[in-house]
């Protein structure tokens, strides 16, 4: 099941649940509407990769549980905050989030297969960030016209 809301007239976040699956296209597709072109397959990434985290490790594939999703455009900004019903986010090689629910990249070479995923998202979005407890995931991409090129095209 999946339910959306899009933006309404008074604010500027549209959110989408759907139960956990691997089954994302109808979801990205949502998701990376608003998105210029250029930027689609290398945003496509980074957000597949964030929610099969979410179903996947935060929910267990669990189809009782739901993953939702609210996501903004706000000037040059596309934001997506990610929600799962899991227990939070523990780094499978056991390297801890900083307080800030930052991850340092410092150690990205070595944290090898377990660590690729966050080793995209840091790559791809300009802001990541967990909350304390791990079940949240926000994430920011910022697209101006002068900025880098996409790095997948």
């Amino acid at each position: 099941m999946v339910a959306i809301s899009p933006p309404a007239a008074t604010h500027k976040w549209g959110s989408i649940s759907f139960a956990s699956t691997l089954y994302l296209q109808p979801v990205l597709d949502l998701l990376l509407s608003k998105v210029p072109n250029q930027w689609q397959a290398e945003l496509r990434l980074g957000l597949q990769e964030a929610l099969v985290n979410s179903a996947k490790h935060g929910n267990g594939l669990d189809p009782a549980k739901t993953v939702s999703v609210r996501f903004s455009v706000i000037g040059d900004c596309h934001w997506w905050v990610i929600t799962d019903q899991g227990h939070g986010f523990s780094h499978p090689c056991g390297y801890a989030l900083e307080t800030n629910g930052s991850f340092s990249l410092e150690t990205a070479q070595d944290v090898g297969e377990c660590g690729r995923g966050l080793f995209i998202l840091y790559q791809i979005f300009d802001d990541v960030k967990w909350s304390q407890a791990g079940a949240e995931l926000v994430l920011c991409k910022r697209i101006r016209r002068w900025a880098r090129l996409p790095l997948v095209g």
